[in-house]
């Protein structure tokens, strides 16, 4: 999604990807940013926290009448249905960040 969005492109691709695990992991519960992603990413969990919290906002309030062949494709079960995941909400996501 973020390749649609010029807001993005400023980002590094390692940066975003680690914002974007960080994301995955925190919205399915299954643990936070430990020393080993710390270690072989590069990133702190506090450097990724602004850029994670945009990609929540993203996914949260993204047009619907775009990316449908993106939308559709992710949404079969071969992907896992991630499309269909829903998007964290905010305070949420600023609680379980702040607990990383």
């Amino acid at each position: 999604m973020t390749l649609q969005e010029y807001d993005y492109a400023r980002e590094s691709p390692s940066k975003l990807a680690a914002s974007c695990l960080l994301l995955a992991l925190t919205m399915k519960n299954l643990g936070g940013w430990n020393p080993t992603l710390e270690y072989y990413s590069g990133y702190s969990a506090q450097d990724l926290h602004p850029l994670v919290k945009r990609l929540n906002f993203l996914l949260t309030y993204q047009p619907h009448d775009k990316l449908n062949a993106v939308r559709s494709k992710y949404s079969h079960r071969v992907f896992f249905e991630v499309a269909k995941v829903t998007p964290m909400d905010m305070l949420k996501l600023e609680e379980a960040l702040t607990s990383c």
